[in-house]
């Protein structure tokens, strides 16, 4: 332990006496020990900003936070080396020595507040009501007739199921098992078609270690009109992705290069040619210190090289060059501008007692794509969240343009509710509805999907009365039952379906088969149908036929031995789509 040297005075050490005692006891080599805390608090910062990645931005909390925890580990750190921790005595001193920092990083808490307190809504309502700008459309007008040669069929859950089976193509690259996808799939527009894009990752760390130096050998597309994946190669890997570590980590790279900038989430695209690029909109705090949070420009990341470019809002809006982009603005951030434009229009208070002409987005939203560009669509509802619509909202994710709509009707979720009650025998789920124009009746539409996430059939769900609606397991046959039902509800509508089956592939699905002798057999009766379960020699799960899918399922005694073919399922209850003895 080191010697105790009192200082009576606090000459010698030059802080003052403790206050309780009168005596402040400084640690020897007093000096070097301070070195050493500003050296090991230098490098914990470095490590720090590293992995953290703090805007220096006096609008961003991230920078307050960066450097509070650095003033924090010095004030630590000095306890440590001081040696306050250890002997009691040298606590005063400790105190006293840590009260700068403990001063900053007071002051880093009180701008802290106060920024959050003049960007509040309850001062600045006013201002987060304009932050957007919204126009009211004609839905019959301005929303194009629906073509089915590109409405999307798939939502984003079936598309991870169709992604994860093109995976099976990096057999031929010599990679198999090297790569998955990654879970976010971003639908852009390529080629005139909708179409879902997302980056390979790594499977594991060992995975990164092997495969780096070459990078992500291709990324994944999804039509989603035909339902087909295709794993696309990339001449020189992509060797800047969301799935890499250290430099080639695409956020910090970036981050390096634009160390005062603030960012959103980077999302995933193709250009025209195929070339994987990553999208970071650059974020400002338009209202107060901390909101109104906006999008001012983007910087577009070349997956393969890196290469770091910058281009203004206005640029991304007006460049011919830069049309491909799809995703400036997230769906989360519109949603969230949205919301401030509809509640608070009459002032904070009213948004709280009044609501007079105050209103929110629904629960969820989809997408749309029309004149080449990707709109986000979402439902607008009473302040008192019922279960009627007032309108919906469809907001240009590549300039803001935003359209307000006043339809009345039933929300998405009712729809939902509405379409999987008419195959309920089926226990299908509804997709997230996306909205269309049927010869000017608004109409939700949505795909039915199984257990395991594929598509079996389709709904169309009218919006004004929800009590209407149709299913079909073809798009065709789905198009015309709901024809049919609007007819009975003297609602006319002409839509020509003679080419929509030409311009449908069928899903790209997977099937496998089982065999082996059956080992059980149960029956039960579900919403009206016999369904059977059978369990075999050669797997511990059962598996469910229904006596309407394979008739000839009714034969079957244990002892048997058959052949039956499933999709890409797994768990203790699989479906089956075909018996053979």
């Amino acid at each position: 332990m080191d010697p105790i040297k009192v200082d009576f005075t606090g000459s010698g050490s030059g802080n003052g006496p403790d206050k309780k005692t009168g005596v402040l006891i400084p640690p020897e080599r007093k000096g070097l020990k301070i070195t050493i805390n500003v050296i090991l608090t230098l490098i914990f910062g470095g490590i720090l900003y590293y992995f953290m990645l703090p805007v220096f931005n006096f609008k961003s909390i991230m920078m307050y936070a960066f450097f509070g925890l650095i003033l924090g580990f010095y004030c630590v750190i000095n306890y440590v080396t001081s040696g306050a921790l250890r002997t009691p005595d040298y606590a005063p001193y400790a105190s006293k020595s840590s009260r700068i920092p403990k001063i900053l990083i007071g002051v880093l808490a009180a701008v802290c507040i106060i920024g959050y307190i003049v960007s509040s809504v309850f001062f600045r309502a006013a201002s987060y009501s304009k932050i957007i700008d919204v126009e009211t459309g004609d839905f019959t007008q301005e929303v194009a007739e629906a073509d089915f040669a590109s409405v999307p069929m798939i939502d984003e859950q079936t598309t991870s199921v169709m992604a994860e089976r093109a995976l099976s193509d990096l057999s031929k690259l010599g990679l198999v098992s090297q790569f998955t996808v990654q879970p976010s799939y971003y639908q852009i527009n390529y080629k005139d078609t909708p179409v879902r894009v997302a980056s390979l990752q790594y499977s594991n760390i060992i995975k990164w270690l092997t495969n780096c130096k070459n990078g992500l050998p291709a990324y994944v597309i999804v039509d989603t009109r035909t339902q087909k994946s295709t794993l696309v190669e990339v001449d020189g890997g992509i060797k800047y992705s969301t799935a890499d570590h250290f430099a080639h980590y695409v956020t910090r790279h970036v981050r390096f290069q634009y160390p005062t900038y603030l960012l959103d989430e980077p999302t995933f695209e193709i250009d025209e040619e195929g070339r994987p690029y990553w999208i970071f909109a650059k974020l400002d705090m338009t209202i107060g210190l901390f909101g109104g949070r906006d999008v001012t420009g983007a910087i577009i990341v070349d997956g393969v090289t890196g290469e770091c470019r910058e281009y203004s809002i206005d640029e991304i809006k007006n460049s011919a060059e830069l049309e491909w982009i799809d995703r400036v603005y997230s769906a989360d951030l519109l949603v969230e501008q949205y919301n401030y434009y509809g509640r608070y229009q009459g002032g904070f208070w009213n948004s709280i007692l009044g609501q007079k002409n105050t209103y929110s987005t629904t629960e969820g939203y989809s997408y749309i794509a029309m004149n080449d560009d990707v709109y986000m669509y979402t439902g607008v509802t009473s302040l008192t969240n019922d279960e009627s619509l007032t309108g919906f909202t469809l907001i240009n994710q590549r300039t803001k343009e935003a359209k307000k709509y006043e339809i009345s009707g039933a929300k998405e979720t009712s729809a939902q509710s509405s379409a999987e009650g008419l195959v309920q025998q089926y226990e299908y789920s509804a997709s997230f509805p996306l909205l269309l124009n049927i010869d000017g009746e608004p109409t939700y539409f949505m795909s039915l999907k199984d257990s395991s996430m594929l598509v079996k059939g389709y709904a169309m769900i009218n919006v004004g009365q929800y009590s209407i609606g149709a299913t079909g397991t073809t798009l065709t046959d789905c198009i015309d039952k709901y024809v049919a039902e609007l007819a009975k509800n003297n609602i006319k509508v002409d839509v020509d379906t003679d080419n929509i089956e030409e311009n449908t592939e069928k899903p790209d699905v997977a099937q496998n088969t089982v065999t082996g002798k059956i080992t059980d057999i149960r029956t039960a009766v579900i919403n009206g149908d016999s369904v059977y379960y059978i369990k075999l020699d050669s797997s511990d799960s059962y598996y469910s036929i229904k006596a309407g899918d394979a008739q000839n399922i009714v034969l079957a005694n244990t002892g048997d031995e058959v052949t039956l073919t499933v999709g890409a399922q797994s768990g203790k209850i699989i479906s089956v789509s075909a018996v053979q003895f």
